[in-house]
């Protein structure tokens, strides 16, 4: 199953630095894991904002709401899902294949 994730990051203003550093450190690795893993086929930055757009395959609902609660900055994200399915026109699946 794929879905497109964009996650919104809105940390508090009274984080202090290092806090924030500490889960910027921690959500760099648990994303890397995910892409390791071949499950986040892909992470694309927003330009000009705190904001990604994520493409995940993924076996079921359940385990994409697992995965995505367990990011370290969940707590201070607002995510929208929209599931996705093969385009009749596509002509390739190759960017998805593992």
């Amino acid at each position: 199953m794929l879905f497109l994730a964009r996650m919104d990051v809105t940390f508090p203003e009274s984080m202090d630095a290092a806090t924030k550093a500490d889960f910027q450190a921690r959500e760099k690795e648990y994303s890397g894991n995910l892409q390791s893993q071949g499950v986040m086929k892909g992470i694309w930055r927003v330009v000009g904002e705190y904001a990604n757009y994520s493409i995940f395959d993924v076996d079921s609902h359940d385990e994409f709401h697992e995965i995505l609660s367990g990011f370290p900055m969940f707590p201070y994200m607002n995510v929208h899902v929209t599931p996705l399915a093969k385009h009749p026109n596509a002509t390739t699946d190759d960017f998805f294949s593992a």
